[in-house]
């Protein structure tokens, strides 16, 4: 049972970590729960900081509903790092509910929004907690972006993309559980939102994305279809939302896009136990590792929101630096307003909605993480 207010799940990941960094930075007492607690407190020492100044607790815990529960009760929040969430990151909503918790998670992968939201977003409802998935630097700064957009009347259409710049070289910085994710995304139905409809992309789907910061079109695919065409399905406001992922200065969208490819004609038909075989070869031949901490030299993002109406267009942008220490900074802001019972929505909810993508902004402008422009086209 958890003595502190936050639960960080995955806590020995490198997500986990740059929350925990966070949290203590806001002085937040947190609860780390993992299948080793060994390993948790040896990649804790190592990794996060100020830890000496920290109030925290370490739980191990393996992977089932029950033993869950059991370790979320008594916190208010929990921050859900374990992925691929489409294989796991059910388990942890279900037991979240049931311990009576807060749901946060860090992933943007659209079939497992979908099955959170239509599963639990009105059991959530129900007892006044919030499920808000995708609470990450991908696609909180996107979402940001278009809801800036949103505020010039007469928009209803948004088109985003998240560009991202780090290491050089294909698979460079990669992590074992984001290397397993994207390659789940090949066994998903990617949708955008089209007419207030989701509509699925075609299986060999790319954009030359295009924006004023950087000289040449960066080669992006639609990454599963982003969490954004759900989180804005039954906004009221938006007909139709399309986003995109790339990372410029980096060749890994063409080797990902490849093998997108190389899926749907070769593998698409296999029966699951041969997918895999063939996703955990994928993951072994990247050789992923733990990547060292961010450098704001090096890791920039360029996030954008290009709205449109009848006569109105507008294009908002969001600069930003270190994605994944922006990411633990987004899940310590949305832990804090949840801790002190203030949000917008219960149930299934963006971050965005729940908190203010203003409230947001704010909160990464002050720590120098992001900035944000907007021009009336």
């Amino acid at each position: 049972m958890a003595k502190h207010p936050v639960v960080v799940y995955g806590a020995s990941g490198y997500t986990g970590m740059l929350i925990m960094d966070a949290l203590i930075d806001q002085n937040i007492p947190f609860t780390a729960i993992s299948r080793s607690a060994e390993r948790t407190r040896e990649m804790m020492a190592q990794r996060v900081v100020r830890l000496e100044s920290a109030t925290y607790e370490i739980i191990e815990c393996d992977h089932s509903v029950e033993s869950l529960t059991r370790a979320f009760a008594g916190a208010k929040v929990v921050c859900n790092t374990v992925g691929p969430f489409v294989n796991f990151g059910l388990t942890a909503v279900e037991a979240a509910l049931k311990a009576g918790c807060h749901y946060l998670d860090t992933t943007g992968e659209q079939g497992y929004i979908r099955q959170a939201r239509d599963q639990f977003g009105d059991l959530y409802r129900q007892v006044g907690l919030l499920l808000a998935p995708s609470t990450a630097y991908m696609y909180t700064f996107a979402e940001i972006a278009a809801e800036l957009a949103l505020e010039t009347p007469g928009v209803d259409a948004l088109e985003t993309a998240s560009l991202a710049r780090g290491p050089r070289g294909v698979g460079a910085g990669v992590t074992i559980g984001s290397t397993a994710s994207i390659f789940e995304l090949f066994r998903q139905e990617q949708c955008y939102l089209w007419e207030k409809k989701l509509v699925p992309h075609a299986p060999a789907a790319s954009f030359n994305l295009v924006t004023p910061e950087i000289a040449q079109p960066v080669f992006g695919l639609p990454w599963g279809g982003t969490s954004l065409p759900v989180f804005f399905e039954n906004d009221a406001r938006v007909r139709s939302c399309i986003s995109a992922v790339g990372f410029y200065d980096n060749d890994v969208m063409k080797l990902v896009h490849s093998i997108g490819q190389k899926w749907d004609t070769e593998y698409k038909h296999m029966a699951k136990a041969e997918q895999d075989a063939v996703i955990n070869q994928l993951v072994a031949s990247t050789t992923p590792v733990m990547p060292p901490r961010e450098r704001t030299t090096i890791q920039r993002t360029v996030d954008f929101a290009i709205g449109r109406g009848q006569l109105a267009a507008v294009r908002a942008t969001v600069h930003g630096v270190t994605p994944y220490l922006a990411t633990g900074v987004l899940q310590a802001a949305a832990a804090m307003k949840l801790i002190d019972n203030e949000t917008h929505k219960v149930g299934f909810a963006s971050a965005g909605k729940a908190f203010g993508h203003r409230y947001l902004l704010g909160f990464l402008e002050q720590r120098g993480l992001a900035r944000a422009t907007v021009t009336q086209l």
